[in-house]
């Protein structure tokens, strides 16, 4: 039975082991790498090194910065009295992208999940904590993910925030514009009653 070279079948390995990669994406990307001319490949290479060499966490925020600051935090324009909290760096790139807001950020690097066995202490909780209790903000935005991980990880950091003098809020959630009702699901729909606004 014809087998891959070592080589090849060693890439393939690595690939498959990238979240959303299965077996087969691994291979075709892996015939990529072998089609393409070897500048191309070496530039790929080169890209994944230099961002394990040159990206870190923002020593302030967690977000990722190739320099002890991110560009969000030494930006004197941001409005210093809003935090907003989200899980990811690609949760911030998302806000960020939709323009909007223009305070400044909490990267937790996570969300609670005890069934994955990730506790408050692998988090950037206690950061955010001392970031609070420095004062200076008015307002600190629970941005996690809409789900009960994100939903525990908000309840459990607006517990610890409750004793400083922060307005404590979360994310709208609810009825996408365009939809119907009748195919909404019912979490949709109780986020959608429980958060209604005056018209």
């Amino acid at each position: 039975m014809a087998q891959f070279a070592e080589s090849v079948s060693e890439l393939i390995t690595l690939l498959a082991k990238l979240p959303g990669i299965g077996r087969k994406s691994a291979e075709r990307i892996a015939y990529y790498v072998l089609r393409i001319d070897a500048q191309e490949a070496i530039k790929l290479a080169d890209a994944i090194r230099a961002v394990k060499e040159k990206v870190q966490y923002c020593h302030h925020c967690f977000n990722l910065s190739e320099n002890s600051l991110c560009t969000i935090c030494q930006d004197p324009q941001r409005d210093p009295s809003q935090l907003c909290v989200v899980e990811q760096p690609r949760d911030l790139l998302q806000l960020e992208q939709a323009g909007i807001f223009r305070g400044h950020y909490h990267v937790l690097l996570g969300r609670i999940a005890p069934l994955e066995a990730i506790g408050p202490d692998q988090l950037t909780i206690e950061q955010l904590v001392e970031r609070v209790r420095e004062g200076g903000f008015r307002e600190v935005i629970m941005a996690t993910n809409p789900n009960v991980e994100g939903d525990g990880t908000a309840l459990y950091i607006s517990n610890l925030l409750a004793e400083f003098p922060v307005q404590l809020t979360r994310l709208a959630r609810g009825i996408t514009s365009g939809s119907v009702l009748e195919f909404t699901n019912k979490e949709i729909l109780a986020d959608a009653l429980s958060g209604r606004q005056k018209i």
